[in-house]
């Protein structure tokens, strides 16, 4: 399973957010797309047991960022406060965990509750698959596996989370902000949308992981069973690579802060 670029019926649901909007000051469209693994020491059945379980991991794993419940399988979760050009934005958004269907799961955001206007609208969209995987293609030879894992059983198998995120965002900014050149708020939006993911997800994706093998006291994978990538668009040309390959670096008035572990 994986995730394609979304089509204009299915972009055009953030646009109602804003009802007919101004022409003069539309809203401004940012999207990423990444993917990732992180393995886990156990089975499948095991992880897939974990998972269900979010109630507990998903509140523990997401800590800085703000967590409320919502139903029994959805959450509010407030990422952090961002800004640029003196307009800063306090993004929250309204996640669900779908069951899980042939071992993938789904997570989506829904409305938030309130019903007035945030300036903004998010289209989230997160699927881990989960997959068996030999040890000989995790660990070199046994007598590392018996480092890594001391008296502790070595499973047969272990489990690989393969997982997606494709992120949409638009941005209702003030009317000043328009006097800006279009290119620079786009390019900075992308860069700030881009970062946010970076930072977000592998630290999510690294509390996860940790949490489950301290759960069950097993050892922590190597760092080559964890990390994510870019899925460029592929109208993308070789030199948009190599410069993309590059940590963004925002324009001297730009910055974003996210909460940390301390708060």
């Amino acid at each position: 399973m994986s995730f394609a670029a979304m089509n204009p019926a299915e972009s055009s649901r953030l646009f109602t957010a804003f009802g007919d909007g101004n022409p003069e000051t539309p809203p401004m469209h940012f999207e990423t797309h990444y993917r990732g693994i992180m393995q886990m020491y156990a089975p499948l059945e095991e992880v897939a047991a974990y998972l269900d379980r979010h109630g507990g991991w998903f509140h523990r794993c997401a800590k800085p960022m703000q967590v409320e419940p919502l139903t029994e399988n959805g959450y509010i979760l407030t990422v952090g406060k961002f800004g640029n050009f003196g307009y800063e934005v306090e993004p929250k958004l309204a996640v669900v965990f779908d069951p899980p269907v042939e071992n993938a799961y789904r997570m989506y955001n829904v409305p938030l509750p309130e019903a007035q206007s945030q300036g903004y609208a998010i289209d989230y969209d997160a699927l881990m698959c989960l997959d068996h995987l030999p040890w000989e293609q995790v660990l070199a030879n046994d007598a590392q596996a018996r480092k890594l894992l001391g008296d502790r059983p070595m499973p047969p198998v272990i489990t690989q989370v393969n997982w997606e995120l494709h992120l949409q965002v638009l941005v209702q900014f003030p009317r000043f902000i328009y006097k800006l050149p279009q290119g620079l708020l786009k390019t900075t939006g992308d860069r700030l949308l881009a970062t946010i993911v970076s930072q977000v997800s592998p630290r999510l994706t690294t509390k996860v992981q940790q949490d489950f093998h301290d759960c069950f006291n097993l050892p922590l994978p190597l760092k080559s069973g964890r990390g994510c990538t870019v899925i460029r668009p592929p109208e993308d040309n070789p030199e948009t690579h190599k410069k993309e390959d590059s940590p963004p670096v925002p324009p001297e008035n730009f910055a974003w802060t996210l909460p940390t572990d301390g708060q």
